[in-house]
């Protein structure tokens, strides 16, 4: 179960650190087509957002393969489901029904991370 719990870090980390990355490097414009709910959010909040996401992901990671403060890989994964919890709100909120789903699965899978790391399966 172990390998199956990192297997889930990682893919959550790898979608989570190119989502983030892609918002705090690339300008407003690039994004606005592909994300349309940028359009409710300021420049800054859109690299917050960005910046949560990519220090998750290494969250997810790196203190649990470095054994240096492995307690950070389950509170990374709660600010994911944090996360994806205002991202379904603001997908409702804007009727895009289908990105729901989404974050539905994400949100999932990062609390199945909390759960095994806080739970049975911690370090």
């Amino acid at each position: 179960m172990n390998t199956t719990i990192w297997i889930v870090q990682s893919v959550l980390a790898f979608g989570f650190l190119m989502a983030g990355a892609m918002k705090l490097t690339q300008p407003r414009e690039k994004l606005l087509p592909q994300m349309g709910w940028i359009e409710d959010f300021s420049d800054t909040q859109v690299k917050l957002i960005g910046l949560a996401e990519v220090a998750a992901a290494l969250g997810l990671i790196l203190p649990g393969a470095t054994d240096i403060a492995p307690v950070l890989t389950p509170l990374a994964a709660v600010g994911l489901v944090l996360v994806m919890i205002g991202a379904a709100i603001t997908h409702l909120r804007r009727h895009e029904n289908q990105f729901v789903a989404i974050n539905g699965i994400l949100l999932v899978l990062a609390s199945v991370v909390v759960w095994a790391r806080f739970g049975p399966y911690s370090f």
